[in-house]
C-alpha cells in the first residue's frame, strides 16, 4: 500500500508543476471566451454567437502563440470566410476583416525568412495600383477614403502575406482543411436554406440564412473558390482524395442552388484552364459537359430577365447603376470621386456592380491604369509559376476577376480568400525549394518551338512502336490458322 501511494506521490509530484505551468494559457482562454460571450451575446448584436465564437478563436490564438508563432494566423482562417459585422464601434468592420489583419500581423511579426521572387513580384505589383490610387486620397480627403485606401492593400498584400506565412511554415495542409471546412458549413447552410424555401414553393435563387445570413453572390464565391480548391488538390498540400471528391459535388451543387451567375462563370473559366493546360482529357470531357448545361443556364435566366421587361431585375437595375456611374465619372475623370466615394456623395449611394467600373469612378483613370498594370501583371506572374504550386493560385486569382466583370469587386472576403489561397501556394513553393537545396525553380520551364516538335515526334514514334506488336502477333495468328487449315 505504502509502495503504492509513494508511486502515485511521485507522479503527482511530477504532473503538478507541469500542469501549473500552464493553467495560465487556459486561464487566458477561458476568460477571453467568457468575454467575447458578455459582451457580444448580452449586447444584442446580431448573430452575436458567430462573432464570439470567431474572436474567441482569436483569443486562443494568441494564447498559443507563445509556443507555435503560426498559432493565430491559423486560428484566424476560418474567420475569412465570416461576413458579418463585429458590431463593436461604427467602423463596421467585419469579421473577417478583423481575423485578416490579426492572421498579418502575426506573420509579419513572427515569420522568419524573405519573401520569395514570386511573392515579391506580387506585392510590387500591388503596390503598383496603391500608389495609382494614393493621387485620389489626396485629392478628395475623407476619412473613408482613407480608411479604404489601407483596407484595400490589406485585402490583397495581407491576404497573400499571412497564406505565406502559413504555407512557408508548413502549414498549407492545415490552412486549405480550415478553409473547406468553413466553405462546407456555408454548403450545409445552403441546403438548409434552400430545403425550407422549396418547401414553402419558392425556387428562386438561395440566400443561406445558417450559420449567418449571406448574399446569394458571397455564398456562391466562396464555394466556387473552395470547389476549385478542392477538383485541383494538389499533391503537396496532401489532402485526402476520398474527402476532395465528395466536396468538389456538394460545392457545386450549393453553387448551383444560389445561382450566383458570375461565381459559376468564374469557376467554369478555369477549371477548362486548368484541364487545357493538364492535359487531362477525361477530365476536360467531364467538365465541358458541365459547362455547357451551366452555360444555357446563365445565358437562358439573362434573356429571361431583359424579355421580362421588369425594371427592377438584376439586369436593367445594373444597366441603370452602369449609366448613372458613368454620367458621375464625367465630372471627376483624371482622380475619381475617391474610394468608398458612395458612403459621402449626395447623388451616388450605390456601390458600382462591376470592377474597372468602379475602379474609374473611385480613382479615375490614373487608378484605373494602375488597376490594370496590377491586375495583368498577377496573371503572368502567376501562370509563369511552377504548375505544381502556381495553377491553384493561378485560377484562384482568375477566378476572383473574372467573377467582379458581372458584380461588385472591393468586398471584404471575396477579394481577400483567392489571394490567401495564392499566398499558401507561393509560400509552400518556397519551403519547398529550400527543402530541395535549390534544386527546383520557382517558375517553369520554357518551352520552345523545338521542344514541342521533339515531344510531338516521341509520341508518334511511340504510338507506332505500340502498334508494333500487335499487327506482329495478328499476322502470327493468321500463319498459325493458315498451317493448321
Amino acid at each position: 500500500m505504502g509502495g503504492w501511494f509513494g508511486r502515485a506521490s511521485s507522479r503527482l509530484r511530477d504532473v503538478v508543476p507541469e500542469w501549473w505551468a500552464g493553467i495560465w494559457r487556459w486561464a487566458l482562454i477561458a476568460l477571453g471566451v467568457a468575454a467575447a460571450a458578455y459582451l457580444l451575446l448580452d449586447r444584442g448584436i446580431a448573430n452575436g454567437a458567430v462573432t464570439a465564437a470567431a474572436l474567441a478563436a482569436l483569443i486562443i490564438g494568441v494564447v498559443f502563440t507563445w509556443s507555435q508563432p503560426m498559432a493565430l494566423a491559423l486560428m484566424a482562417t476560418p474567420a475569412l470566410l465570416v461576413t458579418e459585422r463585429l458590431g463593436v464601434g461604427a467602423s463596421g468592420l467585419t469579421v473577417s476583416d478583423a481575423a485578416l489583419a490579426a492572421g498579418f500581423g502575426s506573420v509579419i511579426l513572427l515569420s522568419r525568412g524573405g519573401f520569395s521572387p514570386p511573392m515579391k513580384a506580387m506585392l510590387w505589383l500591388n503596390m503598383i495600383y496603391q500608389f495609382t490610387s494614393l493621387f485620389t486620397v489626396i485629392v478628395n480627403p475623407y476619412p473613408q477614403n482613407t480608411v479604404e485606401w489601407f483596407h484595400a492593400w490589406l485585402l490583397i498584400s495581407g491576404a497573400m502575406v499571412m497564406g505565406w506565412g502559413l504555407g512557408r511554415a508548413g502549414f498549407a495542409r492545415a490552412a486549405f482543411a480550415l478553409v473547406l471546412g468553413m466553405a462546407a458549413v456555408i454548403a450545409l447552410g445552403t441546403f438548409g436554406t434552400a430545403v425550407v424555401q422549396f418547401a414553402g414553393g419558392g425556387f428562386g435563387s438561395v440566400y443561406p440564412a445558417w450559420p449567418w445570413p449571406m448574399h446569394k453572390n458571397f455564398a456562391g464565391g466562396a464555394l466556387a473558390f473552395a470547389a476549385f480548391l478542392a477538383y485541383v488538390n494538389p499533391e503537396w498540400a496532401r489532402l485526402p482524395r476520398r474527402w476532395m471528391v465528395p466536396l468538389f459535388w456538394a460545392f457545386l451543387c450549393a453553387l448551383l442552388l444560389t445561382q450566383s451567375r458570375q461565381a459559376a462563370i468564374g469557376l467554369i473559366i478555369v477549371l477548362l484552364i486548368h484541364n487545357l493546360r493538364q492535359g487531362v482529357s477525361r477530365h476536360g470531357v467531364l467538365i465541358v459537359l458541365l459547362a455547357i448545361p451551366a452555360a444555357v443556364l446563365v445565358v437562358q435566366s439573362v434573356i429571361e430577365q431583359i424579355e421580362s421587361q421588369n425594371r427592377f431585375n438584376s439586369v436593367y437595375q445594373r444597366l441603370d447603376w452602369i449609366r448613372e456611374v458613368y454620367a458621375l465619372w464625367k465630372h471627376e475623370p483624371i482622380f475619381g470621386h475617391g474610394l468608398r466615394y458612395w458612403y459621402v456623395h449626395p447623388s451616388a449611394d450605390f456601390q458600382p456592380p462591376q470592377a474597372e467600373l468602379e475602379v474609374v469612378a473611385s480613382t479615375g483613370i490614373v487608378g484605373l491604369l494602375g488597376f490594370g498594370a496590377m491586375w495583368l501583371g498577377f496573371i503572368v506572374v502567376l501562370w509563369r509559376v511552377s504548375p505544381a504550386f502556381g495553377m491553384l493560385a493561378f485560377g484562384s486569382v482568375l477566378a476572383r476577376i473574372v467573377q467582379a466583370q458581372f458584380d461588385l469587386f472591393w468586398v471584404s472576403a471575396q477579394v481577400s480568400i483567392p489571394f490567401f489561397i495564392a499566398g499558401v501556394c507561393l509560400g509552400a513553393q518556397a519551403l519547398h525549394v529550400e527543402g530541395s537545396g535549390g534544386e527546383t525553380s520557382y517558375w517553369r520551364e520554357r518551352v520552345t518551338a523545338a521542344d514541342r516538335k521533339r515531344a510531338r515526334t516521341v509520341a508518334k514514334e511511340a504510338r507506332l512502336a505500340s502498334r508494333l506488336p500487335r499487327r506482329a502477333n495478328a499476322y502470327d495468328r493468321l500463319v498459325q490458322g493458315n498451317t493448321r487449315g
